[in-house]
């Protein structure tokens, strides 16, 4: 696990079996020396704070239901700049029903910015919840949008 600094507050990165299992707002735990993955991802994350990259090459091994991995998947394929409506990607993921469900998949999602649940909003085009925050999630969108530089 490693504890990097970020425009948003610190994150925690935690590798398992050579892929990035966790990215989470705040420090927690204890940081050690970043793994090259964990250094590979905090240098990611550096470029697309900085505007400089929109898509992240890094492996990946989110833990989760059938239900919440097909929610994440989808979150992956939301392109940068843009947005969704958790209708629409439940839509997407072939579940028109489960909206709601999404939701609580993407509150769940263990690898927050990289698999981009801040890119999913409400219907009426409103912010809701985020574990980073709403600041954080609008902080994210307009960094994406080229309103906000957060480096």
């Amino acid at each position: 696990m490693t504890i990097i600094d970020s425009p948003v507050g610190p994150l925690t990165l935690v590798e398992r079996d050579g892929a990035l299992a966790r990215l989470s707002f705040g420090a927690r735990g204890t940081s050690e020396p970043a793994t090259p993955l964990l250094a590979r991802a905090a240098e990611q994350l550096g470029e697309y704070f900085a505007g400089e990259r929109r898509a992240f090459d890094l492996p990946l091994a989110p833990s989760g239901t059938e239900f919440q991995l097909a929610c994440w998947r989808a979150l992956a394929e939301i392109p940068y700049g843009e947005t969704r409506s958790y209708g629409e990607q439940a839509r997407h993921i072939g579940r028109p029903d489960r909206a709601r469900a999404v939701g609580a998949a993407n509150g769940a999602n263990p690898i927050a910015i990289i698999l981009p649940c801040h890119r999913v909003i409400g219907a009426d085009g409103s912010l809701t919840g985020f574990g980073g925050g709403l600041e954080t999630k609008r902080r994210l969108l307009d960094l994406e949008a080229g309103i906000l530089t957060l480096v």
